[in-house]
């Protein structure tokens, strides 16, 4: 699929009447699976992506170019659009989310992320103005060609301040952001106070509201349009591996294996056409 293409595909799934699910996959395999389960788009996972190569996430220790060749990945095998987790665009600078949006554009991606983060602990959120500035170049940018998210991650990072939150997703919005979103909201008043500032542009939640999941209808009747997984379907397939290095420890090899997909299962889906 063309990236214009991809890109319009994708766009029209946040004009359609309810919300949708984007699953963040990570490798060839994750990426049929999920399209094998009817999901209509993919993201990628700056967390699944850092700790596959052994780094820690959030801190600058992953390329654009590793980062967007994870997504041109996940694009080919599975024919989906998919949206970048392209974390801080990869710079401090407004010019370095412009570059950020020519590679995700030149990588076949639908979609990417711009977060407010600085990928410095001691102080890890821009400040506003600075924040602002960065998605809007990245909106000018990307503006007819791919879809932008504009991102604050001020509950993530210590700043539980739904009011500069909303702030910010407003701003961003302002700025040219086609979509906002905003992890780890602490509830669903909270999820529907972000939606109705920013109405009519939509919304992403990461899972769900952080006191806990709720049932996905729950989550599109209140406006919800889009609805991604972050990290969380990787840190589940960890969990199956820790599982089964913890009976193969103790001896149990047929714990350890088994249930599993069988590799021909998973071969079939890779396979090209005939």
């Amino acid at each position: 699929m063309r990236q214009s293409d991809a890109y319009e595909r994708f766009r029209a799934l946040h004009d359609a009447p309810r919300g949708f699910v984007m699953p963040n996959a990570w490798d060839g395999a994750s990426a049929v699976l999920l399209r094998q389960a009817g999901f209509p788009a993919l993201g990628t996972s700056s967390l699944a992506i850092a700790f596959a190569l052994g780094r820690l996430d959030g801190v600058a220790a992953v390329s654009r170019e590793i980062a967007c060749a994870n997504g041109t990945l996940l694009a080919a095998v599975s024919g989906l659009p998919v949206n970048g987790d392209l974390e801080d665009g990869f710079g401090p600078d407004p010019q370095d989310c412009v570059d950020t949006v020519e590679a995700a554009i030149a990588a076949g991606l639908a979609g990417l992320g711009i977060e407010d983060t600085t990928a410095d602990p001691a102080r890890p959120i821009h400040d506003f103005d600075h924040a602002v500035a960065r998605v809007r170049a990245a909106a000018q940018a990307a503006k007819g060609r791919i879809l932008l998210t504009g991102r604050t991650d001020n509950f993530l990072h210590g700043r539980p301040d739904l009011d500069d939150t909303i702030r910010r997703l407003v701003a961003f919005a302002e700025a040219g952001a086609d979509v906002l979103y905003a992890p780890a909201l602490p509830g669903l008043d909270a999820i529907r106070a972000v939606i109705r500032a920013v109405a009519p542009k939509p919304v992403n939640v990461l899972i769900g509201p952080a006191s806990g999941p709720v049932p996905l209808d729950a989550l599109f009747d209140l406006g919800v349009k889009r609805v991604s997984l972050g990290g969380a379907l990787y840190r589940r397939a960890m969990a199956g591996l820790d599982d089964a290095a913890r009976a193969l420890a103790r001896g149990d090899v047929a714990a350890a294996v088994g249930p599993a997909l069988p590799g021909k299962a998973i071969a079939a889906l890779l396979a090209p056409p005939a």
